[in-house]
């Protein structure tokens, strides 16, 4: 389940250098590079950095923009503006870890919503619906029922 976020040298020896550049430095991963850019299996994304429970299968959608997206969280990400680029944008950030996730857009499909969570793949890791039990997330499986 959760770990606790490990110091720069532990982080640096467990991340991938792109992991690590997402989720510490802000850095964004080219679009549609990502791991789960195209990818629909049933389960839960984590923080790659903590393994908090961030977005579920669920929620995903292609919005066609290079990364993957979602229409809501299932955990309470921290939100920051970022002005960065010239323009007002809201960042998206795990709790526990404070990773760096990607942003937040009032862009999204208004069926599910009207948010596009556009989160770069660098910083999650996947749990198949099928493990949720053996990694300790078994709660989350009332979401697929």
């Amino acid at each position: 389940m959760a770990l606790m976020k490990e110091d720069k040298e532990e982080l640096l020896k467990r991340l991938t250098p792109l992991q690590y550049d997402v989720t510490q430095n802000e850095a964004t991963e080219r679009p549609f590079t990502g791991e789960y850019d195209d990818f629909y299996e049933k389960g839960i994304y984590v923080d790659i950095v903590s393994g908090e429970p961030l977005f579920s299968s669920n929620d995903k959608y292609d919005a066609g923009c290079g990364w993957p997206s979602f229409s809501k969280p299932i955990a309470t990400l921290a939100e920051i503006e970022d002005r960065k680029l010239l323009r007002k944008r809201t960042e998206v950030r795990s709790k526990e870890a404070n990773s760096h996730l990607g942003h937040v857009f009032e862009d999204g499909p208004a069926e599910m919503g009207g948010l596009r969570y556009c989160i770069n793949s660098a910083a999650l890791r996947f749990v198949p619906y099928e493990k949720l039990d053996e990694e300790g997330y078994s709660q989350y499986k009332s979401l697929f029922e």
